[in-house]
C-alpha cells in the first residue's frame, strides 16, 4: 500500500519532533502553505510560544507572501524576536518539509539574525 504525501510528511515530522524533545532546546517550528509561511519558537516543555512570525503579519510590507523573499523576511523577524526573548540557540523543526526553497530561506535568515541551530 502506497503512503500518500501528507502521511509521509507527518511521519517525518513525528520522528524529528521526538529527537528534538530529547534535546530539551526551544524549537523553531515552521509550517508552510502555497500562499503563506508561519514560524513559531516554542518552549522546550511545549505549550508556550516564545515568539512567532508569519507572512500574514507582514502582508503590508511584502509584495507577495508565497515566495523565498517573504520566507526570508519571516525568518529575520523571528530571529529578532527570539533574541529579544533571550533565546539564541534553537532546534529547527521543519515539520517534515524538505530543507530547500522557502524553508531554507527562512532558516538562513534566522541564522543571519543571530539564532544558532
Amino acid at each position: 500500500m502506497a503512503i500518500d504525501k501528507q502521511t509521509a510528511r507527518a511521519r517525518r515530522a513525528r520522528k524529528t519532533r521526538a529527537r528534538i524533545a530529547r534535546l530539551g532546546a526551544p524549537r523553531l517550528c515552521v509550517h508552510r502553505t502555497a500562499r503563506h509561511i508561519y514560524a513559531q519558537l516554542i518552549a522546550p516543555q511545549g505549550g508556550k510560544v516564545l515568539a512567532a512570525s508569519s507572512t500574514l503579519r507582514l502582508r503590508g510590507e511584502l509584495e507577495r507572501t508565497g515566495n523565498i523573499a517573504a520566507a526570508a523576511a519571516v525568518g529575520k523577524r523571528l530571529g529578532e524576536q527570539a533574541l529579544k526573548a533571550g533565546v539564541d540557540t534553537v532546534a529547527f523543526d521543519r515539520s517534515g518539509f524538505r530543507f530547500h526553497g522557502r524553508i531554507k530561506a527562512l532558516a538562513d535568515a534566522a541564522r543571519e539574525a543571530g539564532l544558532k541551530f
